[in-house]
Formats: C-alpha cells, structure tokens, sequence
C-alpha cells in the first residue's frame, strides 16, 4: 500500500520523528519477496525527499539475502540500514562477527545492530557487539532488546570504555533504564 507509506512518511515529518525505518521487523519484510521489499524501501525514500532519514530493514538469516537487499537500498537512497541478528538459525558469535564484517565492508551506510533474542533464537553477547563496531567504522549503533537490564549495563560498560557504537533501546518500556545507563533514545515498535 504505497500511498500509505507516503502517508506515515508524512505524519512522521509532520510530527517531528527522527528518522524512519522501512521494514523493521515489527513489519511484514519476513513475509514480502525481496522485490517487494525494496518496492517498500523505494517509496519510503522517495516520500521523504531527504527530509527526514530513511532507514531499511535489511536484516535476514541469510547472509547474501540481507547483502542484496542492503546493497539495493543504498543504491535506493537509503539514508542507513538496521540489521537484526540472524533468525532460527542461531548462530555463533563467530558466526555473528562473520555475517555484520561481511555486510558492512558491501555497503557505505552506516548500520544499527538489532539484538532481539526472544525473537531471533540468538543472544548477541556486548563484547560481540563492541568488536564489530572496532572492525567497522560503518557500525554506528545497536538497537537492544535483549529485555536484560544486566546485560545491556556491561555494553554501555565497555562502550564507556570504547565508545564506537550507541544504544538504542529497542523495547518501549525500558527507554528510560536504558537511557540512563547512556542509551541516546529508542527504536520504537509504538
């Protein structure tokens, strides 16, 4: 439904959102064809005529899926790119370093990790998440959802220590412990 992306593209300049992401998990990118995917982005970028950031949904359990979609939406315009943990197939942390180094050298936006384990069977660990924003200068920030306060403290920890990333709280109801361990705002699902 085209005109309804260029509709909520609308309303969210109009009511003073930061930035939009285009095929965030919460949506239907799981069920559409990648053709149907960069349909959505393309008109999402084309609504916003740069007027607030367009940032594509490209996470996907298949490394070379999630390259080509990243890859189009750059070409798209795509202002950055939001990348969840690979689903089902619960990888290693290994496996997770692999898959975002390979990803980000495809692209030059800049990228948010989503760790959301609840949904995606894997638990990207803070050390994970620090190193990748050490070997990439384009992993800019993680959207953490993890729902464990403990664990997001150790990454705002080390990321005290190195700051190469920011937080972003990706669960409504705990913007406000995450902020205060240094997150800078949320990815909101309202």
């Amino acid at each position: 439904n085209f005109e309804k992306i260029e509709e909520l593209v609308e309303f969210h300049i109009n009511n003073g959102t930061d930035a939009i992401i285009v095929c965030g998990t919460t949506g239907e990118p799981s069920t559409q064809s990648v053709e149907e995917h960069m349909e959505a982005v393309g008109c999402a970028v084309a609504a916003a005529k740069k007027r607030i950031p367009i940032i594509a949904g490209c996470g996907s359990n298949n490394t070379r899926t999630a390259e080509e979609t990243s890859t189009t939406s750059q070409k798209l315009g795509a202002d950055g790119l939001l990348m969840v943990t690979p689903y089902y197939n619960k990888c290693t942390q290994k496996g997770l370093i692999e898959h975002y180094v390979r990803l980000a050298k495809g692209v030059a936006l800049p990228i948010i990790l989503y760790n959301v384990p609840s949904r995606t069977g894997v638990n990207m660990l803070p050390e994970t998440a620090v190193k990748l924003g050490k070997m990439c200068e384009n992993i800019v920030a993680v959207k953490e959802a993890s729902g464990n306060i403990s664990q997001i403290a150790q990454l705002a920890a080390l990321l005290q220590e190195d700051p190469v990333m920011d937080i972003y709280s990706g669960n409504d109801d705990q913007i406000v412990p995450i902020m205060s361990l240094g997150g800078i705002g949320v990815i909101s699902v309202l």
